[in-house]
């Protein structure tokens, strides 16, 4: 099957613009349904963008943005839920859905972005729960070619863990009170899942396969807030809370607008966001380190954040 328009799920979103971007090098068309078209003309630059405004919960909306195509990806996902059922919604019945039309229109490769720690079985992460669910069903699928992804915290310029950091540090009176301190994480650049993505297209190898997709190093999430506040030229006291106040933080927090933290999200750092098996590498792709990247966008002491600082970060 030769491949030559492409519908991203989610293309409007931050991986999302890197993977279309990353697609388009290659001569692929990509066709990117979006609710509000005017938000993201900027995509509209790239000739090979298709940028359809469009409801993808619609089946008869979805069924339309496949016509055509022979590859769909799907980005979409969220990290909290507005109302009740939104990680299902989200998640699960899209997938399905996705599914199902992608067959009846005869398209016959996906990829699927999941997370790490994504398990069906999760009893505390709705999110953990539900990426894993519709991962195992996209590759239960019959008549589709497909690869999933599991990412740990994805960043790049744009992102929403350092730049989210970096502006609640900015807000912060001096102290910074911050749950689940010792949670671990293997930050990965976009442009490297991006490229992981882009692979997995030109080679049959990968269909089957399910890629756990990390950086080089790995860090508490205190030594990557603190490195946050270095970075942007902050000073700092990065207070630690134990288990209860990390609770309580949380069950504060989601009832805020924008839920900057919930007790879905305190579930979910409860597992180490590490891999166990190097997919960049069995994709042979070298992976980007923290250190190398995130001062090229965040800070204004960006030239002072030096390589070198993984090994104190990784110490932590």
């Amino acid at each position: 099957m030769k491949i030559q328009t492409i519908c991203v799920l989610g293309g409007s979103g931050f991986v999302g613009r890197h993977l279309v971007n990353r697609l388009t090098r290659d001569g692929y068309a990509v066709r990117v349904p979006t609710r509000r078209r005017e938000r993201h003309r900027d995509m509209l630059v790239n000739p090979r963008v298709n940028l359809v405004e469009a409801d993808i919960n619609d089946p008869g909306s979805l069924k339309a943005q496949l016509d055509g195509c022979q590859a769909v990806v799907n980005l979409v996902g969220i990290l909290n839920e507005s109302r009740a059922g939104g990680f299902r919604r989200a998640h699960v019945e899209l997938a399905a859905q996705m599914v199902e039309t992608a067959r009846a229109q005869g398209v016959e490769r996906l990829l699927h972005m999941s997370a790490l720690n994504a398990d069906p079985a999760e009893t505390g992460s709705r999110y953990l729960q539900t990426k894993g669910e519709a991962e195992d069903a996209v590759h239960a699928a019959a008549g589709l070619s497909v690869t999933s992804y599991r990412p740990s915290v994805i960043f790049g310029p744009d992102d929403s863990f350092f730049n989210r950091f970096a502006q609640l540090l900015r807000l912060s009176p001096g102290l910074f009170p911050l749950a689940c301190p010792e949670a671990r994480f293997a930050p990965v650049y976009v442009s490297d899942v991006a490229e992981a993505f882009a692979r997995a297209l030109q080679d049959a190898a990968t269909v089957g396969q399910r890629y756990e997709l990390c950086g080089p190093h790995s860090y508490t999430l205190q030594a990557l807030v603190e490195y946050t506040a270095r970075t942007v030229g902050l000073k700092r006291w990065v207070v630690p809370l134990g288990d209860g106040l990390s609770r309580l933080q949380a069950r504060v927090l989601e009832k805020v607008p924008g839920k900057p933290f919930s007790m879905d999200n305190y579930y979910s750092l409860q597992k180490d966001s590490v891999c166990t098996a190097d997919g960049l590498a069995r994709l042979g792709i070298t992976a980007s380190a923290v250190e190398a990247v995130v001062p090229q966008y965040l800070g204004q002491r960006a030239t002072r954040a030096r390589y070198s600082d993984w090994r104190r970060l990784a110490g932590r």
